[in-house]
């Protein structure tokens, strides 16, 4: 929102701030925000009171009036955004409000302050909540997937790569596969708030105010790590919202891919998603549809096209404020809520989702899925890898059912020597059967029980760290809060 002079006679009807001359024609509704700006009406009034304590304190307005001010902004919240005056923003609409139930006095609110910085300091006020919303929401994930892994920690199931049958993994493997990226989006949802993070209260316009402000003071008021260092900087940076916004493309996206995997498998009978994450045809009752997760996947097309609205609407824009800025908050916000709510109903999913064991193991060996096992067995024995390699391609290319004898065969036909030689017969069954395969796979990271164990280890612990943290960053919120409120009542 523009920069202004502060004016403190009364409204008489007129904008607060634009006055006769620019309160009217027809672009008034095209520049108004306030239908918008419900999202951080909370936000304004909190940053209004703890920019009119600051104000008192450095004795800059006096406290009765002050008192006044805080007072009237305590009406206004409990009367809602809905009963605000028009306007063009909720910053305008406020401050008008205030100076109807004040009287001129009102106006003082705004003393050593533009509505640029006003209102860069409601948005990181508000987003860091829906930052911290959205951090709960992939631990929430993180947690079914954690779970899940815990009791399907021998369920045997086909592994793919390209679509195809490659290798047999478990179902714990793959849901911890999950976990761990949605470990990494957790880590920079943290990033995103500790950059968001920051008042811009203070730097007024974007040159800074000769009134003798606090600005450690507003942020330690409003849970702020601190004040931002360059008065131009604070009130122009909209990186904040473009780092949340790309950090939620990439947890869309996250999500997106697990999303498609349950599709893939639901279809194929490996898995059945919960009623309650389902639905049915409107024509064809004996179909199940895995609708919510093929939605959870559309979001991230959303978040996407959220994040380049973003970018589109920012690059190029001039210092300080231009009100191009009006339009980026829309690009964050429509994000956040979509792929908040997205993480929720995918955790909901996996959470509820039941595992078909016999399909899984079925399927698991289809394809020679086992081949690369037999090739490391070969190798261990000391034949070269890539001629190991190419027994077990030509095993794969010969016609009927792999085993032992084709395999045999193939060697002899690379090699000019017997199977037997290099492997025995039960370890070399023992490699082609799934379930000893994945077994065979316990270097850290990999499939086996054992290795999978380890895994969940380190899953929980940084599940419960991550969880601490939130818990930290919300007690802080809550008790610069509390701290306010205890500051407005001592004028109130």
């Amino acid at each position: 929102m523009p920069e202004e002079p502060t004016d403190e006679s009364g409204t008489d009807g007129d904008s607060v701030v634009r006055r006769e001359r620019f309160s009217g024609g027809p672009a008034r509704g095209f520049l108004s925000s306030l239908a918008a700006d419900e999202r951080i009406f909370a936000a304004d009034l909190a940053v209004d009171r703890a920019h009119v304590v600051m104000l008192a304190e450095q004795g800059i307005v006096e406290a009765e009036t002050a008192g006044e001010i805080l007072a009237a902004l305590d009406d206004i919240e409990a009367a809602g955004h809905d009963a605000l005056p028009d306007g063009e923003d909720v910053h305008e609409a406020i401050e008008t409000a205030v100076i109807d139930r004040v009287g001129p006095d009102g106006g003082r609110m705004h003393t050593a302050r533009s509505r640029n910085d006003e209102v860069a300091t409601c948005i990181r006020y508000r987003l860091r909540e829906d930052l911290l919303d959205a951090i709960e929401a992939t631990l929430e994930a993180r947690g079914a997937l954690i779970e899940t892994a815990e009791a399907e920690g021998e369920t045997v199931m086909p592994g793919f790569t390209h679509l195809q049958p490659a290798q047999p993994t478990t179902v714990a493997h793959w849901a911890l596969s999950y976990e761990r990226a949605l470990a990494r989006e957790t880590a920079r949802l943290f990033d995103a708030y500790e950059r968001t993070n920051q008042s811009p209260l203070g730097a007024a316009a974007f040159a800074g105010t000769p009134f003798d402000v606090d600005r450690d003071r507003t942020a330690e008021l409003l849970g702020f790590d601190g004040p931002m260092d360059n008065a131009m900087d604070a009130v122009s940076a909209r990186d904040f919202l473009v780092e949340s916004t790309a950090v939620l493309a990439t947890l869309a996206t996250t999500l997106s891919g697990l999303a498609e995997d349950v599709v893939i498998y639901a279809n194929k009978g490996y898995v059945e998603v919960d009623d309650a994450y389902a639905s049915t045809s409107s024509i064809m009752p004996q179909k199940k549809n895995p609708d919510t997760l093929e939605l959870v996947r559309a979001r991230a097309g959303d978040a996407a096209a959220g994040l380049n609205g973003l970018l589109t609407t920012l690059k190029g824009l001039p210092r300080a404020y231009n009100r191009d800025l009006q339009r980026a908050g829309g690009h964050a916000w429509r994000t956040i809520d979509g792929v908040s709510e997205a993480t929720e109903v995918a955790a909901g999913a996996i959470a509820t989702a039941e595992w078909n064991d016999a399909a899984l193991a079925d399927a698991a060996g289809e394809g020679f899925s086992t081949a690369t096992g037999v090739a490391d067995a070969l190798a261990m024995a000391g034949v070269p890898f890539r001629t190991a390699h190419e027994v077990v391609a030509s095993t794969a290319q010969a016609a009927g059912e792999t085993d032992f004898q084709t395999l045999e065969a193939a060697t002899r036909k690379v090699l000019d020597k017997s199977l037997t030689e290099f492997v025995d017969r039960e370890t070399v069954e023992a490699t082609l059967d799934p379930t000893e395969s994945v077994a065979s796979r316990d270097s850290p990271g990999g499939p086996a029980p054992e290795a999978v164990a380890e895994q969940v280890v380190t899953a929980r612990e940084d599940h419960a760290a991550d969880s601490d943290a939130l818990a930290e960053r919300r007690e802080t919120r809550a008790k610069a809060d509390a701290a306010l409120q205890a500051e407005v009542e001592t004028y109130v």
